[in-house]
């Protein structure tokens, strides 16, 4: 390899595209800036986020966003990962953890890594763990007005904080123009996530993601546990939902301490060297 490349990996997750690169074989500055270029459709490799894998014994990753933050945990991003990993042998079929800013996580790859399983963890409705700002509560059904449109909101966390929107029926366009408000409401201390979801039946769902430092987004599966695990909380759906958004369908099962358990596909791309030329 040239020691003016970066190695890299390129896979989505029902559209939802990540590029894995390895911090020991990064030669510049792990920067919002550089990020934010890496991610450049036109300028750079192009991509929804960067997975970062951290050296070390442990299965651990760092998740980017486009705009250059950083985020605690993205279930697409660790469905890449987990299958990341499989692909280079550093796992086999058996269940694994790997280590986020979000909390550890549980991985089971299945079908020759074309099916990713991830326990992600418990689900939470309190205010003062998502954060959401106010008396401590739970944050479920609370009205809400945007944009001069009446909405009724429910808060949650999986590691990462979401806001979910139930209505009638959902559209890109509704979440391209309440969403970025949304996502900053000063009501949301460190931005959020936010769905609007459209119950379908009792076992299936389908939303629509603006994503905090991404914008709208095909697929989320971290949006998809928040939607099924307020939806199931609400008693609005079973514990095992089929969460549909745009670039495809999740499984999601809740226990009933509400953690959730996510299954999807993951579609590996391309492989090369990202030029230092470009930075």
């Amino acid at each position: 390899m040239s020691r003016d490349a970066i190695p890299f990996a390129k896979y989505h997750a029902l559209g939802n595209d990540y590029a894995v690169l390895e911090r020991a074989a990064l030669r510049a500055p792990l920067t919002p800036e550089w990020v934010r270029l890496v991610c450049d459709r036109h300028r750079g490799l192009g991509a929804d986020g960067i997975l970062v894998r951290e050296p070390g014994p442990a299965h651990r990753v760092r998740i980017f966003n486009p705009d250059g933050s950083e985020a605690e945990k993205s279930g697409n991003g660790l469905r890449i990962f987990a299958r990341y990993l499989f692909d280079r042998g550093a796992v086999g079929a058996g269940r694994f953890a790997v280590e986020t800013a979000g909390g550890t996580v549980q991985c089971t790859v299945d079908a020759g890594g074309r099916s990713v399983s991830v326990e992600m963890g418990p689900v939470r409705f309190a205010s003062d763990a998502i954060p959401v700002a106010g008396p401590p509560r739970e944050v479920l059904r609370e009205p809400i007005e945007v944009d001069g449109v009446a909405l009724e909101i429910s808060a949650a966390t999986i590691g990462n904080p979401h806001c979910v929107v139930l209505r009638d029926a959902v559209s890109p366009e509704e979440a391209r123009r309440l969403g970025p408000l949304l996502e900053r409401d000063p009501r949301f201390p460190n931005r959020t996530n936010v769905q609007f979801v459209q119950v379908l039946d009792a076992a299936r769902l389908r939303i629509e993601i603006w994503e905090r430092g991404a914008g709208y987004t095909l697929a989320s599966g971290s949006s998809a546990c928040a939607a099924a695990a307020v939806a199931h909380r609400l008693g609005l759906c079973g514990p095992g939902v089929e969460v549909v958004m745009p670039g495809g369908s999740l499984a999601i099962e809740l226990s009933p301490a509400f953690e959730a358990r996510m299954t999807g596909g993951v579609t590996r791309v391309a492989e090369g060297t990202l030029a230092l030329e470009a930075f």
